[in-house]
């Protein structure tokens, strides 16, 4: 960070000198703005740049995708050989949505956690407060600029890759759709893991006052971050239940949407109860288990199943309850700035 001195700033005057020439192009930012974007500029760049080199290689790699799936008879109904080379594709989604996954971490760690506290650890947040700028306005330019650049990179990330996807989507063998790799690169879920985990950072910077310190504790917030959204993924969809009542023969074995995740399958009794599919399993003979069966009054099957419609319904939702929480963790930076900020 360069020096600064200790003659008072007006941050509400432009930073370039009266006389200096109008520039002809380009946004003319001001103020504690203008003061933000400079000292950040690199991490901005930064992740502007990501995201285009990600939005163009995705690009590509669709047109690539395309192309395989036409020879094969795409858009209409493929040929029964498309999945000999699918392999590769599959391979490639995962990986890169593995990779994409990791975003939400690196930008918590090295945009989020050192916003606040670089500033507070060097003394500049004094000055800069001690100025014309109230320390609401310029965490409010902190906090502005850093989510517009978050908001515009991830969406641009996550509508590509749900565009790139979106030609096989409907074939969990090439990616299955509750998995992170899909579900969290997609629609508004990688823009409020990301903002969640960034703000989050900001507010753990800000109590700790220590950039290195603060990075190492992100770190462990965004890995517990993933870590239980990953475990409660599937808790925000409605568990859809389909029984039959001809037998247990596996022509009788209920259907279920194309895409769909089965959770669970029993065995449905005359009485309406469900029974584990390892009852009579332990029968001697074939006869035998049909008169255990019998016995047991087994009449058909039960499926637990999540369809891939809800996928929307669940992303949203997911992303409605991070955002909610990156609004309070927000509000708790603002009302912490009133006392403890300098």
């Amino acid at each position: 960070m360069s020096n600064v001195t200790s003659t008072p700033i007006d941050m509400n005057r432009t930073a370039a000198p009266a006389t200096a020439p109008k520039r002809s192009r380009g946004p003319r930012l001001s103020g504690v703005v203008w003061l933000t974007w400079r000292q950040h500029r690199a991490a901005y760049w930064t992740i502007l740049a990501g995201a285009a080199f990600s939005v163009l290689w995705m690009t590509i790699q669709r047109a690539d995708l395309i192309d395989f799936l036409t020879i094969h008879g795409w858009p209409g109904e493929l040929s029964a050989d498309w999945v000999q080379g699918a392999g590769t594709y599959s391979a490639m989604f995962n990986k890169v949505g593995l990779g994409l996954g990791f975003i939400p971490l690196v930008l918590g760690v090295f945009l989020g956690a050192p916003l606040l506290a670089g500033d507070l650890e060097s003394g500049t947040a004094k000055l800069v407060t001690s100025q014309t700028v109230s320390p609401n306005k310029w965490l409010a330019a902190k906090l502005g600029i850093s989510t517009v650049v978050v908001v515009v990179c991830m969406t641009a990330i996550s509508l590509v890759f749900g565009w790139w996807w979106a030609p096989v989507k409907d074939e969990n063998n090439i990616l299955d759709w509750t998995a992170g790799a899909a579900f969290d690169n997609t629609g508004p879920v990688p823009v409020a893991l990301t903002l969640f985990t960034v703000v989050g950072g900001v507010a753990i910077g800000m109590v700790l006052r220590r950039t290195l310190l603060a990075m190492v504790v992100t770190f462990v917030f965004g890995v517990v971050v993933q870590v239980v959204w990953a475990m409660n993924r599937l808790n925000l969809g409605q568990v859809v239940t389909r029984t039959t009542d001809k037998g247990v023969d596996g022509s009788s074995f209920p259907k279920v949407p194309s895409g769909s995740l089965q959770l669970d399958q029993s065995y449905v009794t005359g009485a309406g109860d469900t029974l584990g599919t390892s009852t009579c399993v332990h029968a001697a003979s074939k006869e035998a288990r049909v008169v255990c069966l019998e016995k047991a009054d087994i009449v058909g099957w039960s499926v637990d199943y999540l369809p891939m419609s809800q996928m929307s319904g669940m992303q949203w939702l997911g992303s409605s309850i991070l955002l909610g929480m990156t609004a309070a963790v927000a509000g708790f930076i603002f009302i912490w700035t009133r006392k403890r900020l300098v």
